[in-house]
């Protein structure tokens, strides 16, 4: 059976379902980094500039199968591998190497035919099946061979069913939105410190809060009141999610800021400006409702620029 992220144990078909749920809520943390990982990576340049090499190199390997599942499943094997197995060195090809492996293991997990060549076209240094084999028992060797990866998709349509959507339509533009969100988030480091049902969570509140900025205030109550959620967590996470969604619309205005006038350049940096204050445990009625006009206003500008400009 193909793997997939968001079905990832046999018995999870049901997603929304509390009595398949839960088991995935209680294992989770088994197919993290380890619980020092992130401590570890953010007092050690090194370990940065491995993580960050070795994702570059995945990304390029995986980027001709035009597939994020590829990359996105590669990068979790990597991240467990590298918190449970010291690396000494850092020449090119032990990162191209561990690249290859990871998207290879990837590969087979989605049951797909694929050549040893065709993974390393663009990954430098070309290494035989039987190398591949062994880098491939020893990133095993460190996951203790669950490859069946639970991530944060693993959770995604339990928590959209937390929103009652009564249009499909509206409930699909917000898993885009989200899936969007946390494939951009995987790379930020500071998301390796939470669970992949907290990033799931987080992503959905992100994406509700830009698409459908009316309700996010009942979809947060929504999901704080899930037995399963750590409110100080989600907040925590939800507060860094809010940070990369930033960074996305400042690479929108850098693309757009050359051809667009100041004033409205200008107009949509205070906009985002004033809408981007992190969710506090405390935050009133009249704070959110004001983020949401702020947001509100702030993708009509965006939008207008756009498509001024196409």
């Amino acid at each position: 059976m193909e793997f997939d992220l968001e079905n990832p144990l046999p018995f999870s078909h049901d997603e929304t379902h509390f009595d398949t749920i839960s088991p995935l809520f209680n294992i989770e943390t088994h197919h993290m980094p380890s619980k020092t990982y992130f401590q570890i990576l953010i007092n050690s340049n090194f370990l940065i500039n491995i993580r960050e090499a070795t994702i570059s190199k995945i990304i390029q390997i995986s980027q001709p199968f035009d597939s994020h599942f590829l990359s996105y499943l590669a990068i979790n094997y990597l991240d467990r591998f590298l918190s449970f197995h010291s690396l000494s060195d850092a020449k090119p090809w032990i990162l191209n190497l561990i690249a290859v492996s990871c998207v290879s293991l990837a590969f087979k997990m989605k049951k797909t035919e694929y050549s040893v060549t065709d993974i390393q076209q663009d990954a430098g240094t070309i290494f035989d099946i039987e190398t591949i084999k062994r880098m491939e028992l020893l990133i095993l060797g460190s996951l203790k061979w669950r490859m069946r990866s639970i991530t944060a998709f693993a959770f995604i349509n339990f928590f959209i069913s937390l929103f009652k959507f009564k249009d499909l339509p509206f409930q699909q533009a917000l898993k885009a939105r989200a899936t969007e969100i946390i494939f951009t988030s995987q790379n930020e480091i500071k998301i390796l410190q939470f669970k992949p049902s907290i990033i799931s969570a987080s992503a959905l509140l992100c994406a509700s809060h830009e698409l459908f900025p009316l309700q996010f205030s009942c979809y947060k109550t929504a999901i704080i009141n899930c037995s399963y959620v750590p409110k100080d967590d989600l907040l925590s996470c939800y507060n860094v999610m809010q940070e990369i969604t930033r960074k996305e619309y400042e690479s929108i205005l850098e693309k757009v800021s050359s051809t667009s006038t100041p004033v409205n350049v200008l107009d949509v940096q205070m906009s985002w400006s004033s809408d981007n204050e992190p969710i506090e445990e405390d935050s009133s009625v009249n704070a959110i409702s004001s983020r949401e006009d702020n947001l509100t206003k702030r993708r009509k500008i965006i939008t207008t620029i756009i498509d001024d400009n196409n």
